[in-house]
């Protein structure tokens, strides 16, 4: 059994996708055998850098996880006081999650105060190392944060190569574990009915926080292309946008309004509480990700675990996740090209990709996740 300390969102912050990653990962630990605790955030971001409506859950504590509230990522008294803790405490394995620049004084703070008991190992999970929104300081904070870490995981080829503009440190390339912890499939006309979705229509998701550079302006193109099309593969064709804008919702509302096709909509705009998210997948035919730029997606995974096919667009580390024609179809960042693989995905229909989604998801597994960052600390 080792000591496990897992830095980075949990409970009762609701960041999504990381807060959930890091608490199964926990729990992956936990069926190895090993004692381990997460660090999260007491003040995550001050409030002028968050775009939502809340940071903050308002679903129950996850059961049999250790989680201590007690990092502010803006006090640097605070990091060398648990940077101190964790320094006494000597756990075998640190994991700290990286995504974003502005967390870098905090975090590198922190392991610089661990690694003077010349014992702990630090690993970190880099989701990104060059953020998607840019800003001035991203390099020297990056440079920062990465100093003291021992070794890394890239869950892309793209995160891999922008790391390795940085540093030639120890790193490992694996894939990102399914999400399994949002409940089983239900039946589709179930999830409709949970959703007040009409039974006879047709469901594409669009499913995640609402950014520039997640495309959702490209999708609601394409579906105005084919509207104007009158397919009878589309014809009873809606697109459920099923996240919170973390971008402005003008562009968008304006965007729909241009396009008229308001009725080819539906918005369930607010946070998705995670005792929700089974229902707005299983209420989908395909899963569509029309990022114009990308590491990896957290979306993908997701769609893995409840066997729903993919269209994701040829950029970043999407089409490597998602084999052209068996799991799903590959396409251009741009609204005719998402339009006709659309089109084409209910030509092929569901049952096509499924063999191959309960194959290929296979591969990502949790137990490897964990064995990877045991191997990186040895």
């Amino acid at each position: 059994m080792q000591k496990i300390i897992i830095i980075g969102s949990a409970y009762p912050l609701r960041a999504g996708g990381v807060a959930s990653f890091n608490e199964r990962l926990a729990r992956a630990f936990q069926e190895n055998g090993d004692d381990v605790t997460i660090y999260t955030f007491s003040l995550q971001y001050p409030g002028f850098l968050f775009p939502g409506t809340s940071q903050y859950s308002s679903e129950p504590a996850p059961e049999g996880i250790k989680i201590k509230v007690c990092i502010n990522s803006i006090n640097p008294l605070n990091w060398i006081r648990i940077g101190n803790e964790l320094k006494k405490m000597k756990p075998d394995i640190v994991v700290v999650r990286y995504w974003l620049p502005f967390m870098a004084p905090c975090l590198g703070t922190i392991l610089r105060r661990i690694k003077t008991n010349n014992y702990t190992k630090t690993i970190s999970i880099a989701d990104n190392v060059i953020p998607h929104e840019k800003g001035p300081g991203d390099k020297p904070f990056t440079k920062y944060f990465i100093k003291p870490v021992d070794a890394f995981i890239t869950m892309s080829e793209n995160v891999m190569k922008d790391l390795r503009s940085f540093t030639n440190k120890p790193a490992t390339q694996t894939v990102h574990p399914l999400y399994d912890n949002f409940g089983e499939q239900v039946d589709k006309a179930s999830a409709k009915k949970y959703l007040g979705i009409d039974a006879n229509e047709n469901i594409i998701l669009f499913f995640g926080f609402i950014r520039k550079y997640k495309g959702l302006d490209l999708l609601i193109e394409a579906m105005y292309i084919l509207k104007q099309n009158q397919r009878e593969e589309t014809r009873n064709l809606k697109l459920l946008i099923a996240g919170e804008f973390y971008d402005d919702r003008k562009i968008y509302e304006e965007l729909i309004n241009k396009l008229n096709i308001r009725d080819q909509l539906i918005l369930k705009t607010d946070f998705i509480r995670d005792s929700e998210v089974k229902y707005y997948l299983s209420a989908a035919d395909f899963v569509i990700q029309p990022y114009r730029d990308a590491t990896q997606s957290g979306v993908t995974p997701l769609a893995y675990h409840f066997e729903k096919p993919m269209l994701v667009t040829n950029v970043g580390g999407l089409a490597a996740l998602v084999p052209n024609g068996k799991v799903g179809l590959v396409c251009e960042p741009n609204a005719q090209d998402i339009a006709s693989h659309i089109l084409k995905l209910y030509e092929l229909g569901e049952d096509y990709f499924l063999p191959h989604l309960r194959e290929e998801k296979k591969k990502y597994s949790w137990h490897l996740m964990v064995n990877t960052i045991k191997e990186l600390a040895k």
